[in-house]
């Protein structure tokens, strides 16, 4: 039985969150803010959290910014919602629902951790502390883990790739590039207006 494109999309955008917030509950649960872990010699599970957008950038207050991923969310769910009534390709759709999925993956975070968890500072959290969450609803901090430290200099310092990031950010940066390379006239067709079309009044 062949699956639909909504169904494809809602089966895209429950695996990314799930992976992503899998992770996260997983380096929560199992990490004091810090910690790290080599994979490789070029690859890091290494422990941060960020009140910031994605690769931990901060230049807004944390509510704000807490209810404009929510808004951004919204606006990008009924974005999809109507490339998939007015049948757009599947692969522009799917790359779509992969931005909503990373949008929202951090939403989790910033909405619900604060009030999920203890802090991370020199321990590992606990889920459902009997004390309270570690920031009342709305004031959570952002998990990342994905280091990839792929470049040092002769002293052993990182000059490429500094950020710290998560599976949301990735979704989030993979969609975006796949927009600008491969569906930008999509994005732009699925913003023109139809012309209305002149109708002769009858004789």
């Amino acid at each position: 039985m062949k699956m639909s494109i909504a169904k494809k999309s809602a089966l895209l955008i429950f695996l990314v969150l799930f992976i992503d917030q899998a992770s996260k509950i997983y380096v929560k649960t199992h990490f004091a803010l810090g910690d790290h872990v080599d994979i490789f010699n070029w690859f890091q599970i290494y422990f941060i959290e960020n009140s910031g957008m994605a690769f931990g950038m901060q230049f807004i207050g944390k509510l704000f910014l807490t209810f404009f991923r929510i808004a951004a969310v919204v606006l990008i769910f009924f974005y999809l919602r109507s490339l998939i009534k007015k049948q757009f390709s599947t692969g522009y759709i799917l790359t779509i629902s992969l931005l909503l999925a990373g949008a929202a993956g951090n939403i989790f975070d910033s909405v619900f951790y604060g009030v999920l968890f203890s802090d991370s500072y020199g321990k590992v959290a606990t889920f459902l502390p009997p004390e309270g969450g570690y920031a009342p609803l709305f004031y959570g901090k952002v998990v990342d883990m994905l280091y990839f430290p792929l470049i040092k200099n002769s002293a052993g310092e990182v000059i490429f790739f500094k950020p710290i990031f998560n599976v949301a950010d990735s979704a989030i940066t993979i969609a975006v590039f796949i927009i600008l390379f491969f569906y930008r006239k999509e994005l732009n067709q699925s913003f023109e207006k139809k012309p209305k079309q002149n109708v002769s009044p009858e004789k």
